[in-house]
């Protein structure tokens, strides 16, 4: 990951109004925070916490109410960014009567892609998402996970330097759930940034490097999924064949009873039980707000405090 900065929000703040210009809904409130060129970043939420109103935001789809959003350094509003994003939207919406090459043919032609280029793009990318078996049947026929396999491959037409994923994995099975992900990593390999977003707890802490977990269209806990996840103020110590006797002992005993493997590190909790707990936090405390600090976050409790742990 680069210290590069892509995408940068300031204040960034979105009111729904009615139809009479009062205020109805406040999507997103003060949002700030940095995506790093190379990194995986989540924006994790409940659903109405602000995620694709974000999302839209970037991309210049909606105007903020207050503050503003940079993408490769320059306003949301130039929209010859749009040549290097690439996006993939919560819902997919495709040309039914096209069959996979057709509509990646479409969409090249929109960025106005040489004709040799195009082709030697839309056969990698049907390959790369896995429906070269029904790269000529229509969209109609398709589930909704192959729909957001060639989806995911429409957003990557242009080669682009900057993903931005809605929901990617929405619909899928177990083993495509595995090979999307394992294509996200593979996109970061390639020094491409991602941004994606979803309420998929388990996929989240597998592929993110940083998240940001909001609710109510506010950031309530930013930073890297490690050191969220980590529990500082435990210590728990880990050993093979250890005998019954010495469990209620220290590493010392552990290794005078022939304890193999001994490991000192710091239990972690779940991203599911952090994300539950800073929501329910959030009901308790509704006006907290987290001041995005890289790095910086909340200390879980021990997933599982009947583990050999010992408290500092």
């Amino acid at each position: 990951m680069s210290h590069e900065v892509i995408i940068e929000t300031r204040n960034l703040t979105k009111v729904y109004r009615d139809f009479w210009g009062r205020p109805k809904v406040q999507a997103l409130k003060a949002l700030d925070l940095k995506v790093h060129r190379g990194e995986i970043f989540g924006l994790l939420g409940p659903n109405g916490s602000g995620k694709t109103t974000t999302i839209k935001l970037l991309l210049g789809l909606l105007f903020p109410t207050e503050g503003e959003a940079l993408i490769f350094n320059e306003p949301t509003t130039n929209v010859a960014k749009n040549e290097r994003i690439g996006y993939l939207p919560e819902e997919s919406y495709l040309y039914k009567f096209l069959n996979a090459e057709e509509t990646l043919q479409f969409y090249g032609r929109l960025f106005k892609m040489p004709g040799s280029e195009r082709n030697k793009r839309v056969g990698q990318l049907i390959d790369m998402v896995g429906l070269s078996a029904a790269k000529h049947r229509q969209l109609r026929e398709y589930s909704k996970g192959m729909q957001r396999r060639i989806g995911l491959a429409q957003a990557l037409i242009n080669n682009p330097e900057l993903i931005l994923l809605d929901e990617p994995t929405s619909g899928l099975d177990p083993i495509g759930t595995a090979e999307i992900k394992n294509l996200i990593r593979e996109l970061r390999e390639q020094g491409k940034t991602i941004v994606l977003s979803g309420h998929l707890l388990a996929d989240m802490q597998d592929i993110c490097d940083r998240i940001a977990i909001l609710h109510r269209g506010e950031l309530k806990e930013m930073g890297k999924v490690t050191d969220l996840l980590t529990v500082q103020d435990v210590t728990q110590i880990k050993a093979r064949n250890l005998p019954a006797a010495a469990m209620d002992e220290i590493r010392n005993v552990i290794l005078r009873h022939g304890g193999e493997d001994v490991v000192v590190d710091h239990p972690t909790t779940t991203l599911e039980e952090l994300f539950l707990r800073i929501v329910h936090e959030s009901d308790l405390h509704p006006g907290r707000r987290k001041v995005a600090q890289d790095g910086a976050g909340l200390k879980p409790q021990a997933k599982n405090e009947g583990e050999l742990a010992a408290k500092r």
